[in-house]
């Protein structure tokens, strides 16, 4: 069988990953416009550095850090300071089915944590990854993954967006 050419490789990778990425950049982002945006990015990136990208051992968490490098650059950004949308759903908005509510609460709690705090917990808990894999995608030691991860948790069980659960309301 012939071997297959450097783009054909890429696009063979992206195919098969694009999903994926784009749950993970949601899951760093909540917009999905904006998590299409960094999958894109990530992808040209991910394309100038693929000689790299195919020595790596581990594809898919050299791409995962490609694209939470590139959502953590653009929180530094002046420009993201000041258009930061909201991460609320509109005032006034019902839902039926409770897993989904329960969904959109997680969501919205998750958005208003800070750019580190929510890139570690997406890593650690939504990618499975262990402290010491989660603090070298980060470029940081084990104990900030420990505690960024721990500051993001208390936060999250104080948010207000999320209601406990089997009881209606607030």
């Amino acid at each position: 069988m012939a071997e297959l050419t450097r783009d054909e490789e890429f696009t063979a990778f992206v195919a098969s990953r694009a999903v994926w990425l784009r749950k993970v950049a949601y899951l760093l982002c909540a917009d999905w416009h904006r998590a299409d945006d960094l999958v894109q990015e990530s992808i040209t990136k991910l394309y100038t550095h693929w000689g790299r990208a195919g020595r790596a051992e581990n594809r898919d968490g050299y791409a995962r850090t490609v694209l939470v490098n590139t959502f953590l650059a653009e929180q530094r950004t002046a420009w993201w300071r000041r258009t930061r949308p909201a991460a609320r759903p509109p005032e006034g908005t019902a839902f039926a089915d409770p897993d989904l509510a329960v969904s959109l609460d997680l969501r919205e709690a998750l958005a208003a944590l800070p750019p580190r705090q929510r890139a570690t917990v997406v890593l650690r808990y939504y990618c499975d990854l262990s402290v010491e894999q989660t603090a070298a995608e980060l470029g940081c030691s084990s104990g900030n993954v420990k505690s960024q991860s721990s500051r993001a948790l208390e936060t999250l069980r104080r948010s207000s967006a999320l209601r406990p659960l089997g009881r209606s309301g607030a």
